[in-house]
């Protein structure tokens, strides 16, 4: 009787401490990772972020091993009807550039490229992102067609 009693105790005061434990912040959902690996793909087809992000941080994981200028992967955002052209033209700028045409426009948002082991993150404003059909992708040399996926800036 002792043992339930005590038992009863200590399961009421985990669930008052899980009631009272703060919930996670606005700040968590509007950060955002996703890994590229050594096979050409990243581990999403789709990213989410509620529209009352007004910034959002992408993290871009290489789970790989090899180096930047044999299996590089970036992360870039664009409008999905120019993300295509964006991708193709980056092969022309160069390693230099991060395989993306410089001063473009259509350039939502990307970061650098890195290699197998190799963190990045970009950090950019949702603002005027909620109605549109926006692809996320990588720039690198043929890795388009394999990298790339929905980016979905969601009203509630």
């Amino acid at each position: 009787m002792m043992r339930t009693s005590w038992m009863l105790l200590a399961a009421t005061a985990f669930t008052a401490a899980l009631a009272s434990a703060p919930t996670f912040a606005a700040d968590d959902e509007c950060t955002l990772t996703i890994e590229g690996n050594d096979q050409m793909q990243f581990n999403k087809e789709e990213m989410t972020v509620p529209a009352s992000c007004n910034e959002v941080t992408i993290e871009l994981e290489h789970t790989g091993e090899m180096a930047a200028d044999v299996m590089g992967h970036n992360w870039v955002l664009a409008e999905s009807s120019v993300s295509e052209e964006v991708a193709t033209a980056g092969m022309q700028a160069g390693m230099d550039n991060d395989y993306l045409p410089q001063d473009d426009d259509r350039i939502i948002a990307h970061t650098e490229i890195v290699g197998g082991g190799e963190t990045t993150s970009v950090t950019f404003s949702t603002a005027d992102l909620a109605d549109k059909d926006l692809t996320f992708f990588c720039s690198f040399p043929g890795h388009y067609a394999p990298m790339h996926g929905k980016f979905i800036v969601k009203q509630e």
